[in-house]
């Protein structure tokens, strides 16, 4: 019997262990599905490449079918490993932009306005640059500059610069337009997850219990009340109790998942997968959308201080390599989307709707296509999609991947933005100051020119930057599941902490705002116990 039991070791998940568990008179469970963050690829911060190919320390979801992708299936990476996603994740600390969460407020849920979220940042963060009016020190999780920056980041800023945009040293400061460098989730040259800062530093406290290679099946009620977790762990089907409450931390993607495998969702859906409907709650899975994003590849043979497989790249790696261990800089130390920049697809937007990341290498196919030679690459993503999908079951089956239907460009608005961005990206990529690297566009993005060229290229190529969101929404709608205070509405015991609470995605990368909703979660829920 635990006082509380968290489903996930993920971002939020390690949040709210350590700051519940630091009251010595309360216990904690923690369940994770996969493996302790163990590999020096989860912790060597260009480890990160190997990952993506091998596919290591994830769930490796894909998407049902995507009609606005000409009906590819979209890959949706999530971490399986302590520390979740940001583990395996490109360790930007990005929080949105202030009008996200004033959004938020306006929907219906008070406290949730920039103003109110700004200090759970502060409270989290220890910014290697000191504290300020938007940032805190002293913080468990650290965030710098780049230890050992690529000269390119800079190459793209002045292009950047040299297209008519503004420099920004700091995306999470008092205004959020402009390019620049981006500050990463490192300490001393390597990843900090949410594992490293939160978890570890307090895995020997004994009122906190982690579980891993746990894989939740159910939460278990009682009147529809919460009051314990059914897992699979060693080969076995077991069950703790919780006396306080169930947190369910498993992300947008398996948040809703369980919350229907457990009798909690859509009854029509749950009778069609023969589960009995404990609590009929529609906006279970619903809402989900995601960052569409694509990227134009740059090969440029020249330039061998970029990331390459060449003879001269193997070399350059192996020297990174001896520079980590022994002191833990040099060029392994990169998250390879080093620079970048949120700007606006046309100048009557009132805030940035595109988010720019610039790549010291040629991705091709989220990192899992091997390239040979030397180039650089820039995605371009849209902040705030219109179009909305949903997660359902595929079956009553705990272990079936759930079916993901971000619904890719299923409005006609997103599209428009896409190729505007599109041609946006292209003109910093071909500035003099990138023009230097006589890189030559790939064939497939460089024979995209009109309108309807490049909106096929856009159909054939772009999918996920890794961040869905929106299935549990806060709110208080008939199709929201969750309330101000995170709660389940109709189930007491039971709060939904991960990203799928979002009533809408927030403009920029969202493992910073995964940690603030985890570092705000907690102190509700201490607030609950007096």
């Amino acid at each position: 019997m635990f006082d509380y039991i968290i489903i996930g070791g993920g971002s939020a998940g390690c949040v709210l262990a350590a700051r519940l568990s630091q009251d010595p008179d309360i216990t904690v469970a923690l369940l994770e599905a996969g493996p302790a963050d163990s590999s020096v690829l989860i912790h060597c911060p260009a480890g990160l490449a190997v990952i993506a190919k091998s596919g290591q320390a994830n769930w490796k979801f894909d998407t049902v079918p995507q009609p606005g992708l000409n009906g590819r299936t979209g890959y949706q990476p999530r971490g399986k490993v302590l520390g979740g996603s940001s583990s395996v994740n490109a360790m930007i600390y990005a929080r949105g932009h202030r009008d996200d969460y004033d959004h938020w407020a306006a929907e219906g849920n008070p406290g949730w306005a920039y103003e109110d979220v700004l200090p759970y940042f502060k409270l989290a963060e220890d910014n290697e640059r000191g504290a300020n009016a938007f940032h805190g020190s002293g913080g468990p999780l650290n965030v710098m500059d780049l230890k050992s920056p690529n000269r390119f980041g800079q190459v793209f800023i002045k292009a950047a610069q040299q297209a008519g945009l503004h420099y920004n040293p700091d995306f999470n400061g008092e205004s959020q337009e402009g390019v620049g460098p981006f500050q990463v989730t490192h300490k001393n040259g390597e990843r900090f997850s949410a594992a490293k800062a939160y978890l570890t530093p307090n895995l020997a406290r004994p009122n906190l219990q982690v579980f891993t290679g746990a894989h939740t099946t159910r939460i278990v009620l009682e009147r529809k009340r919460a009051v314990g977790v059914e897992f699979h762990h060693e080969g076995a089907l077991k069950q703790l109790n919780a006396k306080r409450e169930v947190l369910l931390c498993a992300g947008a993607l398996q948040s809703p998942q369980i919350l229907m495998l457990s009798g909690i969702g859509p009854r029509e859906h749950l009778l069609k997968n023969s589960i009995a409907t404990l609590h009929d709650l529609p906006g279970v899975g619903a809402n989900l959308h995601d960052h569409i994003d694509v990227v134009q590849v740059v090969d440029a043979p020249q330039a061998k201080d970029l990331f390459g497989l060449s003879i001269t790249g193997a070399w350059r790696m192996v020297q990174g390599l001896f520079e980590w261990r022994k002191q833990r800089s040099g060029m392994l130390t990169t998250n390879y989307a080093e620079a970048g920049g949120f700007i606006k697809s046309q100048g009557s937007e009132p805030i940035p709707d595109l988010q720019l990341h610039f790549v010291i290498g040629k991705l091709l196919n989220h990192g899992r296509t091997t390239t040979l030679g030397h180039g650089f690459s820039c995605h371009v993503c849209l902040l705030r999609p219109r179009s909305r999908g949903n997660v359902r079951l595929a079956s009553n089956d705990p272990f079936a991947a759930p079916l993901i239907d971000p619904n890719f460009l299923g409005d006609r608005d997103d599209m428009e933005r896409m190729v505007r961005g599109f041609k946006l990206m292209r003109q910093i990529l071909t500035q003099p100051a990138l023009a230097a690297a006589q890189g030559r566009e790939l064939t497939a993005s460089a024979q995209a020119q009109t309108y309807a060229q490049i909106e096929r290229f856009i159909r054939d190529h772009a999918d996920t930057i890794y961040h869905p969101v929106g299935t549990c929404r806060m709110g208080t709608g008939a199709m929201d599941v969750v309330d101000a205070q995170l709660r389940v509405h109709g189930i007491t015991g039971l709060r939904v902490v991960d990203a799928s609470i979002m009533p809408r995605i927030v403009g920029g990368n969202t493992n910073a705002p995964v940690i603030m909703i985890a570092e705000k979660a907690a102190d509700m829920i201490r607030a609950a116990q007096i």
